[in-house]
Order: C-alpha cells, then structure tokens, then sequence
C-alpha cells in the first residue's frame, strides 16, 4: 500500500495550468484550501512568500489540497528546485494547515521573502495570471 501525503497547490500545478502534467496522474483526491502566506509575481508563476506578516494569517492564498503517493514529491522537489533542509534551495518545502479546515495538513513549496518579486494582488494566481495575460477564466 502506497503511504499518501497531501501538498498544498497555487501556482502552474493548478489543474489548467502550464506545469499540472506534473502532479495529474499521481493526484488521488483534491479539494480547495487556503493557507498563510502572499503571493508574488515571478513571472509565469508565482511563489508563496510566508514572512511575518503573512504568517500571522494577515495574507492568505487560495490554492488546492492534492493527495499524492509520497514518491511524487521527488518531481515536485525537482520542479521547486527543492534539494533538502540546508540546502540552496530555490523554494523551501514546509508543512502548513488549512485556515479554514484545521484537519487538513500538508507540504507547500515558498519563499522566504518576496525577493524583489511584485506582490499579486489576488488571493489565487489563475485569476491574477489571466487576467494579466488579458484572458478571462470560463
């Protein structure tokens, strides 16, 4: 039996979205959340920023709960270029829960900073992306 574990999603993973090929065929259940922490303008992906603010539940992001075997972190690690604890990471792998549902806990991939990025101003990154790409959401 596979061990599953749940990653919290915001970004290019989101179903539609350019890197969801990732993630597609390992996600065995999904369902939305919201978590601490402010999203920032990389570019065509964001990156979620927990600094001191956003960790107090100031700023919080919309994104998705996925439940994944364990073994798919190893693509999401290469993706986030995320080479382990005290490592020189791009993005860092933490463990957050839910703000609205206090059962629910998981890894998500952020930054520790905002990095010089322009802060989105949105709580979910499809919204903000299509509508700076000039394309509505159907």
């Amino acid at each position: 039996m596979k061990t599953m574990i749940r990653v919290f999603i915001y970004g290019s993973l989101l179903p539609g979205e350019y890197n969801y090929h990732v993630v597609e065929h390992n996600v065995h259940h999904s369902h939305p959340g919201r978590v601490a922490g402010r999203l920032v303008d990389v570019g065509s992906y964001p990156a979620l920023v927990r600094d001191a603010s956003a960790s107090q539940g100031a700023i919080t992001t919309r994104g998705l709960w996925i439940t994944v075997p364990l073994n798919a972190l190893t693509s999401l690690d290469m993706l986030e270029d995320f080479y382990g604890w005290e490592e020189a990471n791009d993005y860092d792998r933490i463990w957050v829960q839910d703000l609205d549902n206090h059962g629910v806990e998981g890894w998500v991939y952020v930054w520790d900073s905002d990095r010089g990025c322009p802060l989105v101003d949105a709580s979910y990154w499809p919204d903000y992306y299509n509508s700076k790409q000039g394309r509505r959401r159907p």
